[in-house]
């Protein structure tokens, strides 16, 4: 499976990897697989600002995309959905390890966090997390191994087990495998899980962030569909950074920072609450506080120990989900 895994990230980094010339006025933002329309409508508004600049995307896996990076993919910035995808690349040499220092917020322009979606009038009755483990439940959510979506999903899904079976481990990889059983098809990102859902109708419920649920009712239709918000969830912040690797070869770091820069402006903001995001600035939330239904966050330091501690105990070769996600 590691073999193969390697095998597709380079090949997708041969194909995705645009052809740059030595430019200070072009970059390219590699982002999460589920972010295609909110970076289309923040690259119109940053280039209408900033005439003669130009911004493309590349889009997958955002654990995919750490690794295209790695094998080639001339990234200027990533805009992910993960953190240790980004230490990925600091372990590689590409960002700097101090990161998380170069923006507000930890670097995370804004937020979200998993949530469901299923079909209109809700018909299985799903409301919170214990409902996906019923055998009448058929749940889609893509690959943990290949998605940071994902990954949310699975880590939030622990934070709940861990609170009602008491951090009693073997119920909570019990609870975990029940959820991972009740999944028909493991795909390999976000999008492609909302086209299962969506577009193959496979499954009563589609575990995403917050955010997609809103665009996927807004794009097939609000009437065919509900968003249900869990009693407890995830915090999943969405990290940004500059790839240093690339833009001091290519000259484009100004660029690159003013670009991550305008994600956290008043305008930046307003385009990204409007696609379904949360955001820090305090203006801008409150006019989009009716948007957004209260719901307890809980974080990964305060559950998991931390994102280091998380890929050690969860996501590292044969930790936990290995273990889980083997047993399927």
């Amino acid at each position: 499976m590691k073999k193969l895994l390697l095998v597709g990230a380079a090949l997708y980094a041969l194909v995705a990897a645009p052809a740059y010339a030595q430019s200070a006025d072009k970059i390219l933002n590699a982002s999460y697989d589920i972010s295609r329309e909110l970076f289309a409508q923040i690259n119109e508004a940053f280039v209408a600002k900033n005439p003669g600049k130009t911004i493309d995307q590349s889009h997958g896996g955002s654990s995919r995309q750490a690794r295209a990076i790695l094998e080639g993919l001339e990234a200027d910035v990533v805009t992910f959905n993960q953190v240790t995808d980004v230490d990925a690349l600091v372990k590689g040499g590409f960002v700097s390890e101090d990161w998380q220092s170069e923006f507000p917020n930890q670097a995370s322009p804004f937020y979200s966090l998993p949530a469901f979606l299923v079909r209109e009038g809700n018909p299985k009755g799903i409301k919170d997390w214990g409902d996906l483990v019923r055998e009448d439940v058929k749940v889609i959510f893509p690959n943990p191994k290949t998605s940071g979506n994902a990954r949310y999903t699975y880590l939030a899904a622990t934070a709940y087990a861990k609170e009602v079976f008491g951090n009693d481990q073997a119920k909570v990889s019990e609870f975990i495998g029940k959820l991972f059983g009740n999944v028909p098809v493991f795909d390999t990102g976000g999008r492609a899980a909302t086209t299962t859902f969506v577009e193959r109708q496979i499954g009563d419920v589609l575990i995403t962030f917050e955010a997609e649920t809103r665009g996927i009712a807004k794009e097939f239709g609000e009437d065919k569909f509900d968003t249900v918000v869990p009693s407890v969830s995830l915090l999943a912040e969405f990290p940004v950074a500059i790839v240093d690797m690339v833009v001091d070869k290519r000259g484009s770091r100004d660029l690159a920072k003013s670009y991550l820069d305008f994600l956290y402006t008043p305008e930046g903001q307003k385009i990204v609450a409007a696609n379904g995001n949360r955001v820090n600035d305090e203006a801008v939330a409150a006019e989009f506080k009716d948007q957004f239904p209260e719901v307890r966050l809980v974080t990964v330091e305060d559950v998991f120990g931390g994102w280091e501690k998380i890929q050690a105990e969860h996501f590292a070769s044969g930790a936990l989900l290995d273990q889980i996600y083997g047993e399927r």
